[in-house]
């Protein structure tokens, strides 16, 4: 089997030697975190410290960092909890980008067809960025009503970084600290500064498998006076909201993780930075009719290169990149297998046929400037080859059928 160039950080990322090693020492040991014994005491110790090493990398207080089975668990804990914490006070609308990860925009609609819950979709710009205007008006209407906004720090498929300091400081101007304000930030922790404390939101996302620890792990930083109803019952561990026996080697991987991603940010940010410019050139220019998605330069995650090329079948261009030693992606892993188009795309104003005919190239710590020409190399090829794909398939299925005209 040949070598493979790995393109989708994005997605997951290699775990971190140091990681494994902590994970290892730690599941050597037995004892149960919740116990009172000495192993269960030794077990709480180590648990502790880990929080404390996360909280100081992200700039929280070690009381705010809640574990969880990862991203998506903190997402529904945040999005569920932050609500049901609220509706009793008549607060019931849930306002939510466009372009979410799934699960914040499967939980915000859950919440509907369980709870009644209203939920809003703030639009975006052509950039997959937040229109500000959009959420000044919501506030401007339903101030009162509001339960949570959820606004992720950056875009997993094009990269996009959002507003967050307009969001608090719109939803802080508006309702005090009546309405929690909650941002995604798993594709943004390693990769751009962030700290919890100077960010002002009540509640942040973080994800293990994206920053080079195991999956199974992540966190959600939710501040003391956050009110959350618990989404798991149980032992009440996690200051009563998430129930379930903390995983302490995990735990122990995640803190090196995030003490390893935040280190030399900047420094990574600009070598990643130079990267992604040069694949963005080099594919712009050949491949036929291939356009960047997302918004330029800075206002982008160091590491992401998104693609729309017209007329392409995704299946058979990820297909032949595969073939060709590249592991690459047609955009959020969730979504991995089935192809559809991105929702992403289509709010930001992409067709039906552009928002299926996309690609992700997303670089990470392992990446170098030889993954970048090993990619260039294949793409021209594989993309023709996928194009021609979809030219085979759309002459399949044949001419649009006529819509007739009623009545």
């Amino acid at each position: 089997m040949r070598p493979q160039t790995y393109l989708d950080h994005a997605a997951t990322t290699p775990v971190l030697p140091e990681a494994i090693a902590a994970f290892a020492e730690e599941a050597a040991r037995l004892g149960n975190p919740s116990s009172t014994h000495g192993h269960g005491r030794a077990a709480r110790a180590s648990l502790e410290t880990s929080r404390e090493r996360i909280a100081a990398a992200l700039d929280a207080d070690p009381a705010e960092v809640l574990f969880t089975a990862g991203g998506s668990e903190a997402d529904t804990l945040a999005v569920t909890g932050a609500y049901l914490a609220r509706a009793e006070a008549n607060r019931t609308r849930v306002a939510i980008s466009a372009v979410e990860h799934a699960a914040v925009i499967e939980a915000a609609h859950d919440l509907a067809r369980r709870h009644g819950a209203a939920v809003v979709k703030l639009p975006v710009d052509g950039a997959g960025v937040l229109r500000l205007d959009a959420l000044g008006a919501e506030l401007d209407a339903h101030a009162d009503a509001l339960a949570l906004v959820s606004v992720m720090w950056a875009n997993n498929e094009v990269g996009a970084l959002q507003p967050v300091d307009g969001v608090v400081a719109a939803v802080r101007a508006a309702c005090g600290g009546a309405v929690a304000v909650h941002s995604d930030a798993v594709q943004a922790v390693g990769h751009v500064p962030v700290t919890f404390v100077g960010s002002g939101l009540d509640a942040l996302t973080l994800s293990g498998h994206k920053l080079g620890a195991p999956a199974g792990i992540g966190a959600l930083l939710a501040r003391r006076s956050l009110a959350l109803a618990p989404v798991i019952a149980g032992g009440g561990q996690e200051r009563g909201v998430r129930s379930g026996t903390v995983p302490v080697a995990l735990a122990a991987a995640l803190a090196v993780a995030v003490e390893t991603a935040v280190r030399d940010v900047d420094g990574e940010r600009r070598r990643l930075g130079a990267l992604r410019d040069r694949l963005a050139a080099g594919a712009l220019a050949a491949v036929l009719d291939a356009r960047l998605d997302g918004p330029d330069g800075d206002a982008r995650l160091p590491g992401h290169v998104h693609l729309t090329i017209p007329g392409v079948d995704v299946d058979a261009l990820l297909f032949g990149l595969d073939s060709a030693g590249v592991s690459a992606s047609a955009g959020s892993a969730c979504h991995a297998g089935v192809t559809q188009a991105s929702h992403v795309m289509l709010a930001m104003g992409a067709s039906p046929a552009d928002a299926r005919s996309v690609l992700r190239l997303t670089l990470g710590r392992t990446s170098t400037d030889a993954d970048v020409d090993a990619v260039l190399a294949v793409l021209p090829g594989a993309a023709e080859r996928a194009r021609a794909a979809g030219l085979v398939a759309a002459r399949a299925r044949g001419p649009a059928p006529t819509p007739r005209r009623s009545g």
